[in-house]
C-alpha cells in the first residue's frame, strides 16, 4: 500500500550585500560593533573568533564574543553571551537586530558566518518573547553579507513554548 502524504516547501529569504559598506547605516554600525568585539573572543582551542553586537529597541548595543573552555562543551557562542548579557541587563527591552562576524587563524574569512543551531533557537526564544522579529545580519572579514528580518528565515519550524503546552 503507497504511503499518502504532501509535499511542504520552506523558502527562505535573504538580502545578500557585495561587501558591507552596502550595509544600510543601521546595520553598518552594528557590524562594525561586532568586529570591534571579535577580538577579545577567548578562543585559544579553536582560533576561531567570532564577535556578536545586539541592537535594542531603546538603541543600546549590547556586543559579546565567543568563549572557549578545554572541557567541551563549556563554551558559549558569541550570540549567545550577547543575547544572555542583553537580556540580563535590559530585561524588557527588545532586540531589533544581532550582527554576527568572525575571523580565523586559518586565512581571510570572506563568506557571512550564519548561527548555529543552539544560537538560532535562542533567537527564535527572544523573537517570541517579545513578539517581534530580530534582523539578523552575518559577515565575515570582508566580502558578502547576508541579512534577512527574521530567524525563522533561518530556523522555520522553530520548537517554541507552544509546544510545551
Amino acid at each position: 500500500m503507497p504511503h499518502k502524504f504532501t509535499t511542504l516547501q520552506l523558502n527562505s529569504e535573504f538580502e545578500v550585500y557585495n561587501n558591507e559598506n552596502d550595509l544600510p547605516a543601521t546595520d553598518f554600525n552594528l557590524l562594525q560593533q561586532a568586529k570591534k568585539s571579535l577580538v577579545k573572543a577567548y578562543a585559544p582551542y579553536s582560533n576561531f573568533l567570532v564577535g556578536a553586537a545586539v541592537l535594542l529597541e531603546n538603541g543600546s548595543v549590547v556586543c559579546g564574543n565567543n568563549q572557549e573552555n578545554a572541557a567541551y562543551p563549556s563554551g558559549l557562542c558569541a550570540e549567545r553571551v550577547a543575547l544572555f548579557y542583553a537580556s540580563a541587563e535590559y530585561n524588557n527591552i527588545p532586540v531589533v537586530a544581532i550582527a554576527i562576524t568572525y575571523k580565523s587563524s586559518g586565512g581571510m574569512m570572506d563568506s557571512p558566518i550564519s548561527p548555529c543551531g543552539s544560537c538560532r533557537q535562542v533567537i527564535a526564544e527572544y523573537e517570541e518573547k517579545h513578539d517581534k522579529k530580530i534582523r539578523v545580519i552575518m559577515g565575515g572579514e570582508t566580502g558578502k553579507v547576508f541579512a534577512c528580518n527574521s530567524v525563522n528565515e533561518l530556523l522555520p519550524l522553530a520548537f517554541n513554548r507552544k509546544a510545551l503546552i
